[in-house]
């Protein structure tokens, strides 16, 4: 569905980055990694998407603190693939702390990470997508773009600005042949959410499952993860055809955790 275009995606190492990664190179999409990691492990994720999918996959190492490292991002990945058409957001870091208690530097951190990030990744990758008259650009919110929880003041106002970001975004670029869309997870399956689950159970002495059930039921009446491959699919289809007119929206993709 996607054969010819290059997808970018902050934050791809693991996680739900490297699911969505994944969901692209599946469409027949070339693709630009960015993350942390490893660089033996990070040479295997990329190797392996161009063996598995017969894809064009480049790394960059890109700091998303950074502006210029961004914006150098973006230039790299359209000289080294001619064109960058669909850009995902997903980069983040997360801390938790009452406000008072809040560091400093830490609202800063998550602010240019989990948001500032998007602005300078838009804004690079934006004359090119207009230029081309095609474009797709998918901002990784969350449920916290879209409702509060205590001890999150950062990441909640960091979700919040995405998904205004978005609407900006949409808006600008109605008529550019460029949509600019969110999606807001809820609770996502990833290693570090299995440990914390592993660690109360043990805790407790209870089935695993049943600390399962309890954690997700402190916000979603759904007793289900979110699965990575879930918004890797999701990201897919607002990147397709039959979403070309469906533009500024925030998706959520909680288990009802907003509906309530």
């Amino acid at each position: 569905m996607l054969k010819g275009k290059t997808a970018l995606v902050t934050g791809s190492t693991s996680g739900i980055g490297l699911a969505t990664a994944r969901a692209f190179a599946a469409e027949g999409a070339n693709i630009m990694l960015n993350g942390f990691g490893d660089k033996g492990a990070i040479e295997t994720i990329r190797s392996g998407l161009e063996k598995e999918f017969g894809i064009k996959a480049k790394y960059s190492p890109a700091d998303m603190s950074k502006p210029t490292e961004i914006a150098e991002m973006v230039a790299t990945t359209e000289k080294e693939f001619g064109s960058l058409d669909v850009l995902v957001n997903n980069a983040g870091i997360q801390f938790v702390a009452n406000i008072e208690d809040f560091p400093v530097e830490r609202w800063d951190a998550i602010i240019a990470i989990n948001l500032s990030s998007a602005f300078h990744s838009i804004r690079a990758a934006m004359p090119g997508m207009k230029k081309r008259q095609w474009g797709r650009i998918i901002n990784i919110a969350s449920a916290h773009g879209l409702v509060a929880s205590a001890q999150k003041v950062a990441y909640v106002a960091a979700k919040h600005g995405i998904v205004g970001l978005t609407k900006v975004v949409a808006v600008e670029a109605a008529n550019n042949g460029v949509t600019c869309n969110a999606i807001c997870p809820g609770w996502v399956l990833t290693p570090l959410v299995q440990k914390q689950i592993d660690d109360r159970a043990k805790a407790s002495g209870k089935p695993a499952r049943d600390e399962e059930i309890k954690l997700l039921s402190e916000k979603q009446p759904m007793h289900q993860f979110t699965k990575p491959e879930n918004i890797g699919a999701l990201a897919v289809f607002l990147s397709s055809d039959a979403a070309a007119s469906i533009t500024g929206s925030a998706y959520s993709i909680d288990g009802g955790w907003v509906a309530q």
